[in-house]
């Protein structure tokens, strides 16, 4: 057994691998396997000229051996790894941290499947991958919810009958809890505070989305609830619709597992753009006159600024709003089009700082009017999860 650790998030057709070669998480090696169980399989190691070939149809495990003996057979995993990291979307109630996986852990995960459907059964299949080819190596689970477990009851319930909470489990559980929490600890370093210290409304913003509000270190309300389903605008799913949309789609012949198939992969960005999912693109298209493009960003932008005002209702006071994911890094459009509809609140931006991403100011966009500091940080969950390996693999 060597010093590595290996990062391991499993999704329902992909797998995405990160391998640290040292504790100090300083060296790493990034590579992903998708299109996963079809004729169009493929992997991609980061930086490797000659990347390794996969059978048509191959599956996790078999994606799995693949990157492993290529990582061997290039010397960077010399052995088993010192410890091996999971991300788990759904951890429910019963996890509040990063667990060491054992039977009971897995039949815990096993039980939230009902609550993520299209999560669960997938990092479920990562983890049974892993101890096939390692059942000697500690790895353990860390979970996208486990950061929101501290939302107060006044947050996280849903106004319906009590039973549907206390016998079905149905409440706002929260997701991306370890990027919320990354960016919290990265902007209190940047802000010279200690992360209890720390209040920050955190965006991240991919093709998934979320927003939090972090009190004093802690997470307070996120927008996604029951499921990754509700709250912002994201690549393809909705975020917020009315409930009575099943009921009224129900009448036109469309059954609610269809209108969850749609509102899952047809809807948000690419529903309305009838377009793509993909920002860059819904941008250019938008600039070259396509309206459905430019409604596509006014509803996205809107949407969110929204939702930044409704999560200061959580906090005593604010460090700062952090931008993340690939849009929130990486769109100064979005950034812009999203703070000009918070004057009132006092955000306001650097035009110029905010076009460079803050590269030049450690990340920071405010004006210096602005009644709130404004930032980008890129987010690492990878490293996250690898610490926990590292910190439970003792």
């Amino acid at each position: 057994m060597d010093e590595t650790l290996l990062v391991i998030n499993c999704g329902s057709s992909s797998l995405k691998l990160s391998l640290f070669r040292n504790t100090d998480l300083s060296d790493r090696i990034d590579a992903l396997a998708e299109r996963l169980g079809s004729s169009s399989a493929r992997l991609r190691i980061d930086g490797w000229a000659d990347q390794p070939s996969l059978e048509a149809g191959a599956g996790h495990l078999q994606a799995l051996q693949t990157l492993i003996e290529a990582l061997q057979q290039s010397g960077d995993l010399k052995g088993p790894p010192r410890g091996i990291g999971h991300r788990v979307v759904h951890g429910g109630e019963s996890f509040h941290e990063p667990a060491l996986i054992n039977e009971e852990v897995i039949a815990a995960i096993e039980d939230c499947s009902s609550l993520a459907p299209l999560h669960n059964p997938a990092n479920l299949t990562g983890i049974r991958a892993t101890l096939e080819l390692y059942p000697n190596v500690p790895q353990v689970a860390v979970f996208d919810t486990a950061f929101h477990q501290t939302i107060p009851p006044r947050a996280f319930r849903y106004a319906l009958p009590r039973r549907f909470y206390e016998d079905l489990g149905v409440r706002r559980y929260g997701f991306h809890g370890t990027s919320h929490a990354y960016l919290l600890g990265a902007f209190a370093s940047q802000s010279g505070k200690t992360a209890d210290k720390t209040s920050i409304i955190s965006a991240h913003l991919g093709n998934g989305c979320s927003i939090c509000a972090i009190n004093n270190g802690e997470s307070q309300d996120i927008s996604m609830g029951l499921t990754p389903l509700e709250g912002l605008v994201m690549g393809t799913r909705s975020g917020d619709v009315d409930p009575g949309l099943f009921e009224f789609a129900e009448r036109q012949g469309i059954d609610a597992q269809e209108l969850t198939r749609i509102l899952n992969n047809e809807s948000g960005l690419a529903g309305l753009s009838e377009l793509s999912n993909d920002m860059r693109t819904i941008v250019e298209s938008a600039d070259q006159g396509n309206e459905a493009c430019q409604l596509a960003i006014e509803v996205f932008c809107f949407r969110l600024a929204r939702y930044i005002g409704a999560m200061m209702a959580s906090l005593s006071q604010l460090d700062g709003l952090v931008f993340t994911g690939g849009i929130g890094e990486n769109s100064a459009r979005i950034r812009s089009q999203t703070v000009a509809q918070l004057s009132l609140l006092g955000f306001e931006l650097d035009e110029n700082a905010n076009r460079h991403h803050g590269k030049d100011r450690g990340g920071r966009i405010e004006a210096a009017t602005s009644r709130f500091p404004i930032a980008v940080i890129a987010t690492d969950e990878e490293s996250m999860i690898a610490s926990a390996a590292l910190k439970l693999s003792h």
